[in-house]
Order: structure tokens, then sequence, then C-alpha cells
């Protein structure tokens, strides 16, 4: 099945944590890549950059978490690790 306009996905996807010292998230805007965010902080301003004033990272209808929600930096097996 191919995705089309009858499944709704949110504009914003932040993508799961990347493995390393120095981890970051990929955030996705209508599915381009706008930057690498390192905390919730680099994604409101990413959104915001994108023209939404006061981002609401919680709103699932604006934001995707994938690989985890707003409070997971690091990759999973790294946590567990720290």
């Amino acid at each position: 099945m191919s995705e089309s306009g009858d499944i709704f996905h949110p504009p914003v996807v932040v993508r799961p944590p990347t493995r390393g010292e120095r981890p970051y998230r990929r955030v996705e805007i209508y599915g381009r890549t706008v930057g690498r965010a390192t905390g919730p902080a680099d994604v409101v301003e990413l959104i915001r950059h994108a023209g939404v004033a006061e981002p609401d990272l919680d709103d699932p209808d604006l934001v995707a978490w994938r690989g985890g929600d707003r409070t997971v930096w690091a990759h999973a097996e790294e946590q567990a690790e720290g």
C-alpha cells in the first residue's frame, strides 16, 4: 500500500537518535530534512523557523516522535549502558 492522502501524517517528524558520542535526532518537516536536534529546544527552533510561532512538542497533530518521545536523546542501547 502506498502512502496517500487518506492517512494523516503530522507535518513534523523527529527521527530516532543516532549512535555515538554526540547523538542527535534528524528533524523533517513535510518530508524534508530541516536540521539536526540535540534537544527539545532545537526542535522548537526548527519548527519556529518553518513558521509556527509557538509549537507544542506534545501535540500529535504537529509532531511525530520516532524511536522515543521528547525525553529520548541517545540511542536506546547507549542509554542502557549509561
